[in-house]
């Protein structure tokens, strides 16, 4: 019996030393064969199979007191499949790491669900893809009336007789262009779901409006960045170089400025990006974390705070928190500005003003209580 409990620690010790050794391997390999900087995304990508959880399992087999820290019923995975996943950068379940370098095109979709909303699968995943300039610049029609009774909601009264005293809200628009089919005439294509007037500000605008009726100060950004890339003959895939001037030019600005919210629009359709809450339709939101930047995590830790609380409050609306990396994006999303900047996306393609306006005041409703109840500490 001694025999037998000795052999299964010494296995149990051999296989981690065994995949220590190749974590550290790939850390050197990784430094050796590339010039990038220091934070590599060889190393994330890699480290990233290694949770919290199994590396608590691991360090248990040597001191059980570190078990104790682990979920209940919670049962590692299998050495074989960590060291198969480490090795090949194959993860089981995911088609998209056995594929992604074979298919044309499909690495584009390398986005990671962090957290899942209701709904949300590797088929509706956001995806980023900015149209070329020539579509930006076309003219189009556009109607941008909404109905009287979401118009009145920002006409009443505010809702507390807290104010901040300085501004603590930015809110700008990477991707002003971002537009919707219901208020575009004639305009079928997705791809051309784009308009410089009646587009994504105007759902920035509804929400900075509403942190106002909740006292909190916010500060809209309306930059029309198709105007501002063109000027500059900046391609539309290169947006946010320029919008971190803007974001770089509030932070100096406004001296209190606590939360920084970029805000965009998907490009899925309806069915992905709508639901009903007591009776009315609202365009679902979603939250982009950059990981490509060392200190990601408190980003992602207000995201993921934001996204329990609007479930909370309003189920279903929101479809979870994704990260992206830049095999997979930008990456970096100028959040490495600001520990509390997040990307927030409101609706999809095919969604009404209305239904965008009732996210975006449910949206406001939820953070302004998460303010507060850190502002009173």
């Amino acid at each position: 019996m001694f025999f037998v409990t000795s052999y299964s620690i010494s296995v149990k010790r051999l296989v981690t030393f065994i995949v220590a050794t190749m974590a550290l391997m790939m850390v050197l390999v990784s430094f050796l064969v590339s010039n990038t900087y220091f934070h590599s995304q060889k190393v994330h990508r890699g480290m990233e199979l290694v949770t919290s959880e199994m590396l608590l399992s691991m360090m248990g087999t040597e001191n059980p007191y570190f078990t104790t820290a682990l979920p209940e019923g919670y049962e590692p995975p299998s050495m074989a499949t960590i060291s198969f996943e480490m090795a090949t950068s194959i993860e089981m379940g995911d088609i998209r790491s056995l594929l992604g370098r074979e298919l044309p095109g499909l690495a584009l979709f390398d986005t990671r669900i962090i957290v899942a909303g209701e709904g949300t699968n590797l088929s509706n995943m956001p995806f980023e893809s900015p149209p070329p300039m020539e579509v930006l610049l076309e003219e189009r029609e556009a109607v941008m009336e909404s109905s009287d009774e979401e118009e009145a909601d920002t006409e009443s009264t505010p809702d507390t007789e807290r104010q901040t005293d300085s501004t603590r809200v930015f809110i700008h628009h990477t991707h002003s262009w971002e537009s919707f089919l219901p208020h575009l005439p004639g305009v079928e294509n997705p791809n051309q779901a784009t308009h410089n007037e009646m587009n994504i500000i105007k759902v920035g605008e509804r929400l900075g409006d509403a942190l106002e009726k909740h006292g909190i100060q916010a500060a809209v950004d309306k930059t029309d960045m198709t105007a501002l890339l063109h000027e500059r003959n900046v391609r539309p895939s290169r947006a946010y170089e320029v919008s971190r001037e803007i974001v770089q030019e509030a932070i100096k600005e406004h001296d209190d400025l606590s939360f920084i919210f970029d805000l965009h629009r998907d490009s899925v359709r309806r069915d992905d990006t709508t639901v009903t809450i007591n009776g009315k339709e609202y365009a679902q939101v979603l939250f982009v974390i950059g990981e490509s930047h060392p200190d990601y995590e408190k980003n992602l830790e207000l995201a993921t705070k934001l996204h329990e609380k609007v479930e909370e409050k309003y189920p279903g609306l929101s479809r979870g928190v994704f990260g992206r990396d830049r095999s997979s994006g930008n990456g970096v999303y100028n959040q490495d500005l600001s520990d509390q900047s997040i990307l927030i996306e409101f609706g999809g393609v095919d969604n009404h003003i209305d239904e965008l306006n009732r996210s975006a005041d449910a949206f406001a409703e939820v953070f302004a209580d998460y303010f507060w109840t850190l502002e009173d500490g």
